[in-house]
């Protein structure tokens, strides 16, 4: 997971989803659940607001319309980060839509939606909390280390360390990761800027861009030099300021 800016809906698609939501709330409380529900799954309210929705979550979404919580399979559902069923009139809420891939909406997810005692939510959204607060990844095992409770409850809610392509993913893409900051090293030396853009460009589009995160944040950590031990010319570069201007600029 990574650090997302909620945009703005389109005016049409706003002013939709207030209308919906004042349905929901008109209705009598006992019945919310059902209201909600079936106004969602209705076919014509779907039309109206849909598209809308999707077009804006694919572009605040990281890489190329990417799940926003495991980051690595297509987003394809607007998932309401309260669950419908528990939080009804919040169905139609912007703020309440994030983008996922099937699995962790269905498979992962579903109703899930801890809560710590206070009643706050344990689960995390990108676009409100920035995820490297409560969550450590683990290099080079590209597994995650809980630094909170909430990061506890999303690697146990998306199974961001039991789902073996996640892993073996961030692993790929921790490979592919320092090869593309050595190749702008390179280009970038060469003259050949364009180039080097294109590599960054390239570097941010993948799937698992939670692992270029990472590295440029640990890069920067007090204890860095044990973080990378044995890869000392990757952090050298993760350092280099130029470098660190060029990609973050994209982040």
């Amino acid at each position: 997971m990574i650090r997302l800016e909620r945009a703005a809906l389109p005016v049409d698609t706003a002013a939709q989803l207030k209308v919906y939501t004042r349905e929901v709330e008109q209705t009598s409380e006992v019945d919310r659940k059902d209201t909600a529900a079936r106004l969602w799954s209705h076919s014509t309210v779907r039309r109206r607001v849909r598209d809308g929705l999707l077009t804006v979550l694919a572009d605040m979404a990281p890489g190329h319309q990417r799940c926003m919580y495991c980051g690595d399979s297509q987003g394809t559902d607007i998932d309401h980060f309260e669950p419908k069923t528990l939080a009804p009139v919040r169905t139609f809420e912007w703020l309440n839509h994030l983008l996922a891939c099937a699995y962790c909406n269905s498979n992962q997810k579903r109703s899930r939606f801890p809560r710590a005692e206070d009643g706050s939510p344990l689960l995390l959204d990108p676009t409100l909390e920035d995820p490297l607060a409560h969550l450590r990844l683990v290099l080079p095992l590209c597994t995650y280390k809980a630094l909170t409770p909430q990061g506890e409850a999303c690697i146990d809610v998306f199974g961001l360390n039991s789902r073996g392509v996640l892993v073996d993913g961030r692993r790929t893409a921790y490979g592919t990761a320092k090869q593309s900051v050595e190749l702008w090293r390179i280009a970038t030396d060469r003259g050949q800027y364009d180039k080097a853009a294109e590599v960054v460009r390239i570097a941010w589009n993948r799937p698992l861009a939670d692992v270029l995160v990472a590295m440029f944040h640990q890069s920067g950590h007090p204890a860095a030099g044990l973080l990378f031990d044995g890869e000392e010319e990757t952090l050298g570069l993760l350092r280099d300021q130029e470098l660190r201007a060029a990609f973050l600029s994209r982040a």
